[in-house]
């Protein structure tokens, strides 16, 4: 907590975007396989692991022994088997904190069998979660991960992180004007609770603006459109969306259970998405104006993910 210009209020998290691996099934000399990681504080929370992706890791700057939640979408060789590799690096580079992992039930099997048959061992622990079910996946003090099911060719799920509102911001001239001293008086009252303070009840609603609210960003994974998917990004500030093809190539994007970029774009309007980045870029794609330009026909605010692109995800102007 800090006094600023006669406002007592929270410290805010700071909160980036680093893409790792943009490509979709193959890397490219420029771009390597899935991976995006978004850094929130101190905290690492990692979203796919595509072949080789340790090295983008390691030119991010992220740091071996952060605190770090892994979340895999699904299990396809282009988005987990570039854990292997990143888990043997961290141990190599000295990481003794330990690494909490999420995916479906095959993933727990994938990295113990193929630890066991390579040979290889960690300094730290690893505590795998395996997700059965749509709902909470992880749940923290002033945050939670969210998945829901996606459309792909093998069970897959995609990602929201969602930050818990804030407190309202505290106004320390009122609470001067009935002489409350500094105290942890004024955390109770910025966190919603009513005092009494020499015999006078003080309500918190009295000294404190409105709830501010926090970040959402959603993570598609491979997938199809689906309403679902497009209710649960609901009110995203950041989208990060697969966008394979391009429109022109609709009919392979529906029987590989893909996207175009027009469909991400409509999905990003309809879910009323703030910014929408499309990501998993066919090989065929040397450059990608042509489908950054389809999808802002239909959503103005829509970027290509690069590697090594980093994004400040600031909270929004009305905090």
């Amino acid at each position: 907590m800090r006094i600023t210009r006669g406002i007592y209020e929270d410290s805010m998290v700071d909160m980036k975007l680093i893409f790792l691996g943009t490509s979709a099934a193959a890397p490219t000399a420029e771009r390597g396989l899935s991976s995006v990681v978004i850094k929130r504080g101190n905290e690492l929370l990692l979203f796919d692991a595509g072949e080789g992706m340790q090295r983008n890791f390691i030119r991010a700057g992220l740091g071996m022994n952060k605190r770090m939640k892994i979340f895999i979408t699904h299990m396809h060789a282009d988005h987990c088997v570039g854990l292997l590799g990143l888990l043997q690096t961290m141990s190599l580079q000295g990481r003794v904190m330990a690494v909490d992992i999420y995916g479906q039930g095959k993933l727990a099997e994938f990295v113990t069998e193929n630890m066991r048959i390579v040979n290889f061992g960690l300094l730290f622990d690893i505590n795998m979660h395996m997700i059965d079910c749509e709902g909470v996946v992880v749940k923290e003090k002033d945050y939670q991960i969210t998945c829901c099911e996606s459309k792909h060719l093998v069970p897959s799920f995609s990602y929201c992180l969602t930050e818990f509102d804030r407190p309202g911001i505290f106004n320390i001239s009122e609470a001067k004007r009935f002489h409350i001293p500094e105290s942890e008086l004024y955390s109770k009252l910025q966190h919603g609770q009513d005092i009494i303070y020499e015999g006078e009840l003080i309500r918190s609603s009295q000294m404190t603006g409105p709830a501010r609210a926090g970040r959402k960003i959603g993570i598609s994974g491979d997938t199809r459109p689906t309403i679902k998917l497009r209710d649960f990004f609901k009110n995203c500030d950041l989208l990060i969306y697969e966008s394979t093809y391009g429109h022109d190539k609709y009919q392979k994007a529906v029987k590989n259970f893909h996207s175009t970029a027009t469909e991400a774009a409509m999905l990003a309007r309809e879910a009323e998405v703030k910014k929408l980045f499309l990501t998993h870029f066919s090989t065929r794609y040397e450059e990608t104006s042509g489908l950054i330009n389809e999808a802002r026909a239909i959503h103005e605010n829509v970027e290509a993910a690069e590697d090594l692109k980093v994004v400040d995800i600031p909270y929004s102007e009305s905090n």
